[in-house]
């Protein structure tokens, strides 16, 4: 334990993003990432959820912001199920993060907006100064379209302006063909004009992301670097958990550290998670103890065991017996060892099971093939609860 420890409160974070001090060192993807944004490099950053890749954006944007001015606009496609939700984002984005401050003042906001097809309602909040944009769907589906359309040129028209780089990052980018099957085709018009802004494309589903990027019928096709990010390198998960009890008022001891990133292995989201919860059994001036552990775990278990039933409700049996067996070990599921190991169905049906269960990002595989469950509080409540 560190001798002049000072912080009192837990050190570690989960569930927002993970910012400042909380953030895990992703030393190698954050100077890549922020490398391409600068140059107007177009990125597709590929991980599952949980893996902090919205944490990586924004700390790459903070740095960015505060060192070379550069101005990031960032839209959720998962908040946007409409093409009028989807304008009604893209324009607060804009507004809020790259307008300049005459064009953010409330007498010039429907003038930034004016040559617009279809117009905004725009709503001002003088607790905050803020605005929201809304659009309202009396129109036809070529002025929402044009709509957009304008909407997407303006960020580089603005980087012109102001002589700023200028990022627009989307989150949850897989869900733009939801929005509309044509929209793709139409942002990637209006991007490959814009070699001065870049376009960071984030997505959770991994099949969905790589078919729009490499697949040769589609319009993103090799229009942008792909990025993939995994689990943190256990080493420095390891360096990073025990700098953070040492900060404290408390300790961690090199066997505790190493019996909680078995359990994580690394998972960016799980490893906060755990190590928030053993934090806070630890005694003030004590060392984490493996018992202080265990609890921990047990108290991880307990706070999502509603959400662990309410999923394992919706499989079908042939997934639960997949799930089950990869919570004991990960392996090859359609070999004959493994599904007579395990006491599995056949391996057409075993197939169809994994198939659909990466389609869910709740198994994946990994760099030797086999197949393994992605979340790793989902394999120890499986063995605990479902077996």
């Amino acid at each position: 334990m560190a001798r002049e420890a000072v912080r009192t409160t837990n050190p570690f974070y989960f569930g927002d993003l993970a910012l400042d001090e909380a953030f895990t060192d992703r030393a190698p993807e954050l100077d890549a990432l922020k490398k391409d944004m600068l140059n107007g490099q177009n990125v597709a950053l590929i991980a599952p959820r949980r893996y902090g890749k919205s944490s990586l954006v924004r700390r790459a944007s903070q740095e960015l912001a505060a060192d070379e001015g550069v101005l990031v606009a960032e839209i959720d496609l998962m908040k946007a199920p409409t093409k009028e939700r989807f304008a009604s984002h893209l324009a607060r984005a804009i507004h809020d993060d790259l307008a300049s401050t005459s064009e953010k003042a409330k007498e010039g906001v429907l003038r930034f907006f004016s040559s617009l097809r279809v117009k905004p309602t725009v709503t001002y909040n003088a607790l905050d100064a803020s605005f929201s944009f809304s659009f309202s769907s009396t129109h036809t589906n070529d002025d929402i379209d044009d709509t957009i359309e304008r909407l997407l040129e303006l960020p580089a028209q603005l980087a012109a302006e102001q002589r700023k780089t200028v990022v627009v990052y989307f989150d949850e980018f897989q869900e733009v063909t939801s929005i509309d099957p044509n929209l793709p085709a139409l942002m990637r018009a209006i991007f490959q004009e814009q070699p001065d802004v870049s376009h960071i494309y984030a997505g959770s589903k991994r099949d969905m992301m790589h078919r729009l990027f490499n697949a040769k019928q589609e319009p993103f096709y090799r229009s942008a670097k792909v990025m993939e990010i995994g689990v943190i390198p256990v080493g420095l998960f390891k360096t990073f958990v025990e700098e953070r009890f040492d900060a404290t008022d408390r300790g961690i001891s090199d066997e505790v550290v190493d019996d909680l990133l078995a359990t994580t292995r690394g998972h960016p989201y799980a490893t906060q998670e755990l190590a928030y919860a053993l934090w806070d059994e630890v005694p003030v001036g004590h060392a984490a103890l493996t018992s202080d552990l265990a609890r921990a775990l047990d108290s991880v278990l307990r706070s999502e065991n509603a959400r662990f039933t309410l999923l394992w409700e919706t499989l079908a049996r042939s997934r639960r017996q997949l799930l089950q067996a990869l919570a004991v070990e990960p392996g090859h599921v359609q070999s004959t060892k493994y599904i007579n190991r395990h006491g599995l169905p056949a391996a057409t049906t075993m197939q169809k099971a994994a198939e659909a269960l990466v389609a869910r990002e709740l198994i994946a595989k990994d760099a030797d093939g086999q197949h393994e469950i992605v979340e790793p509080f989902l394999g120890e409540w499986v063995k605990r609860y479902a077996t």
